[in-house]
Protein backbone atom coordinates (compact mmCIF):
# COMPACT_ATOMS: atom_id res chain seq x y z
CA UNK A 1 0.00 0.00 0.00
CA UNK A 2 1.33 3.61 -0.31
CA UNK A 3 2.11 5.68 1.96
CA UNK A 4 -1.30 6.94 3.98
CA UNK A 5 -1.49 10.36 5.70
CA UNK A 6 -3.55 9.70 8.39
CA UNK A 7 -6.62 12.62 9.10
CA UNK A 8 -4.38 13.49 12.50
CA UNK A 9 -1.11 13.78 10.60
CA UNK A 10 -2.51 16.62 7.99
CA UNK A 11 -4.87 18.08 10.74
CA UNK A 12 -8.40 16.18 9.39
CA UNK A 13 -11.38 17.09 11.70
CA UNK A 14 -13.24 13.68 12.80
CA UNK A 15 -16.03 12.54 10.92
CA UNK A 16 -19.24 11.99 11.53
CA UNK A 17 -20.95 9.78 8.58
CA UNK A 18 -22.61 6.61 7.55
CA UNK A 19 -20.45 3.68 7.54
CA UNK A 20 -19.47 2.37 4.54
CA UNK A 21 -20.39 -1.43 3.41
CA UNK A 22 -17.87 -3.15 1.92
CA UNK A 23 -16.13 -4.60 -0.53
CA UNK A 24 -17.43 -1.92 -3.17
CA UNK A 25 -17.89 -1.86 -6.47
CA UNK A 26 -16.43 1.15 -8.17
CA UNK A 27 -13.70 3.64 -7.74
CA UNK A 28 -14.33 6.70 -8.86
CA UNK A 29 -11.91 9.42 -9.74
CA UNK A 30 -12.02 13.22 -9.40
CA UNK A 31 -9.80 16.42 -9.41
CA UNK A 32 -10.62 18.97 -6.63
CA UNK A 33 -10.52 22.04 -8.69
CA UNK A 34 -7.89 24.11 -6.68
CA UNK A 35 -4.41 24.98 -6.84
CA UNK A 36 -2.06 21.70 -6.58
CA UNK A 37 0.03 20.83 -3.61
CA UNK A 38 3.46 19.56 -3.77
CA UNK A 39 5.38 19.42 -0.34
CA UNK A 40 3.74 17.76 2.62
CA UNK A 41 2.63 20.81 4.11
CA UNK A 42 0.93 22.55 1.41
CA UNK A 43 -1.11 18.99 0.50
CA UNK A 44 -2.32 18.67 4.01
CA UNK A 45 -3.41 22.61 4.24
CA UNK A 46 -4.99 21.88 0.99
CA UNK A 47 -6.81 19.13 2.44
CA UNK A 48 -7.87 20.83 5.83
CA UNK A 49 -9.13 23.80 2.95
CA UNK A 50 -11.19 21.00 1.35
CA UNK A 51 -12.62 19.44 4.47
CA UNK A 52 -13.32 23.07 6.13
CA UNK A 53 -15.22 23.97 2.79
CA UNK A 54 -17.39 20.68 2.77
CA UNK A 55 -18.40 20.99 5.99
CA UNK A 56 -18.81 24.56 6.75
CA UNK A 57 -19.97 26.01 3.36
CA UNK A 58 -21.58 23.19 2.07
CA UNK A 59 -22.72 21.84 5.30
CA UNK A 60 -21.55 18.22 4.92
CA UNK A 61 -20.63 15.72 7.74
CA UNK A 62 -17.04 15.48 6.11
CA UNK A 63 -14.42 16.24 3.16
CA UNK A 64 -16.81 14.59 0.25
CA UNK A 65 -13.81 11.76 -0.47
CA UNK A 66 -12.48 8.73 0.78
CA UNK A 67 -8.68 9.47 -0.17
CA UNK A 68 -6.51 12.70 -1.69
CA UNK A 69 -3.79 12.78 -3.62
CA UNK A 70 -1.28 15.57 -4.07
CA UNK A 71 1.80 15.54 -6.19
CA UNK A 72 3.93 15.59 -3.27
CA UNK A 73 5.83 12.05 -3.94
CA UNK A 74 3.61 9.10 -3.48
CA UNK A 75 1.85 9.78 -0.35
CA UNK A 76 -1.94 9.50 0.28
CA UNK A 77 -4.39 11.73 2.13
CA UNK A 78 -7.02 9.81 4.14
CA UNK A 79 -10.54 11.29 3.55
CA UNK A 80 -13.12 9.59 4.86
CA UNK A 81 -10.85 6.46 4.68
CA UNK A 82 -11.71 2.91 3.57
CA UNK A 83 -14.86 2.52 5.89
CA UNK A 84 -16.84 5.46 5.89
CA UNK A 85 -19.21 6.36 2.88
CA UNK A 86 -18.44 9.11 0.31
CA UNK A 87 -19.94 12.37 -0.30
CA UNK A 88 -18.20 12.51 -3.69
CA UNK A 89 -20.73 10.69 -6.39
CA UNK A 90 -24.25 11.54 -5.65
CA UNK A 91 -26.41 9.06 -3.49
CA UNK A 92 -26.25 6.11 -6.60
CA UNK A 93 -22.94 5.78 -6.26
CA UNK A 94 -21.82 6.95 -2.72
CA UNK A 95 -22.72 3.75 -0.98
CA UNK A 96 -20.95 1.43 -3.17
CA UNK A 97 -17.76 3.51 -3.92
CA UNK A 98 -13.99 4.61 -2.45
CA UNK A 99 -14.11 8.09 -4.15
CA UNK A 100 -10.06 9.25 -4.85
CA UNK A 101 -9.66 13.14 -5.77
CA UNK A 102 -6.14 14.67 -7.07
CA UNK A 103 -5.50 17.62 -5.21
CA UNK A 104 -5.32 20.32 -8.42
CA UNK A 105 -6.89 20.99 -12.05
CA UNK A 106 -6.82 18.68 -14.36
CA UNK A 107 -8.17 20.31 -17.23
CA UNK A 108 -4.90 21.39 -19.03
CA UNK A 109 -2.41 19.20 -17.52
CA UNK A 110 -1.72 15.86 -15.79
CA UNK A 111 -0.94 14.95 -12.70
CA UNK A 112 2.74 13.97 -12.14
CA UNK A 113 3.86 10.18 -11.91
CA UNK A 114 4.43 9.59 -8.56
CA UNK A 115 0.68 11.13 -7.98
CA UNK A 116 -0.80 8.40 -10.81
CA UNK A 117 1.25 5.87 -9.27
CA UNK A 118 0.02 6.34 -5.50
CA UNK A 119 -3.20 6.16 -7.06
CA UNK A 120 -3.12 2.62 -8.84
CA UNK A 121 -1.16 1.57 -5.61
CA UNK A 122 -3.97 2.72 -3.51
CA UNK A 123 -6.53 0.97 -5.54
CA UNK A 124 -4.21 -2.17 -5.41
CA UNK A 125 -4.26 -1.99 -1.64
CA UNK A 126 -8.25 -1.93 -1.37
CA UNK A 127 -8.39 -5.16 -3.98
CA UNK A 128 -5.94 -6.40 -1.76
CA UNK A 129 -7.80 -5.67 1.77
CA UNK A 130 -11.09 -6.78 0.18
CA UNK A 131 -12.87 -2.78 0.58
CA UNK A 132 -12.60 -2.99 -3.04
CA UNK A 133 -13.92 -5.92 -5.48
CA UNK A 134 -11.07 -7.56 -7.24
CA UNK A 135 -13.59 -6.77 -10.44
CA UNK A 136 -14.11 -3.03 -9.75
CA UNK A 137 -15.33 -0.43 -12.33
CA UNK A 138 -12.89 2.57 -12.54
CA UNK A 139 -14.94 5.51 -13.21
CA UNK A 140 -14.87 9.03 -13.47
CA UNK A 141 -16.84 11.25 -11.66
CA UNK A 142 -18.18 12.37 -15.27
CA UNK A 143 -19.45 8.99 -16.05
CA UNK A 144 -22.08 9.34 -13.34
CA UNK A 145 -22.58 12.36 -12.83
CA UNK A 146 -23.16 15.97 -15.04
CA UNK A 147 -19.73 17.55 -14.46
CA UNK A 148 -16.19 17.92 -16.64
CA UNK A 149 -14.83 16.49 -13.63
CA UNK A 150 -11.94 14.99 -13.41
CA UNK A 151 -10.89 17.25 -16.28
CA UNK A 152 -10.15 16.39 -19.87
CA UNK A 153 -6.26 15.56 -18.86
CA UNK A 154 -6.60 13.31 -16.12
CA UNK A 155 -10.07 11.75 -17.58
CA UNK A 156 -7.71 10.65 -20.76
CA UNK A 157 -5.20 9.30 -18.35
CA UNK A 158 -7.64 7.39 -16.63
CA UNK A 159 -9.39 5.70 -19.62
CA UNK A 160 -6.07 3.73 -20.56
CA UNK A 161 -6.07 1.70 -16.51
CA UNK A 162 -7.14 -1.32 -16.43
CA UNK A 163 -11.07 -2.15 -15.51
CA UNK A 164 -12.06 1.75 -16.73
CA UNK A 165 -15.75 1.54 -17.60
CA UNK A 166 -17.37 4.93 -18.98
Amino acid sequence: CPTIIRRAEWGGKTPTCKKLSTPVENVIIHHTETPPCNSRATCSNQAKNIQNYHMKTRGWCDIAYNFLIGEDGAAVYEGRGWTIQGGHAKEVYNPISIGISFIGTFTRRTPNTAALNAAKQLIACGVARNVIKSNYVLKGHRNVMSTSCPGDRLYNVIKGWPRFKA
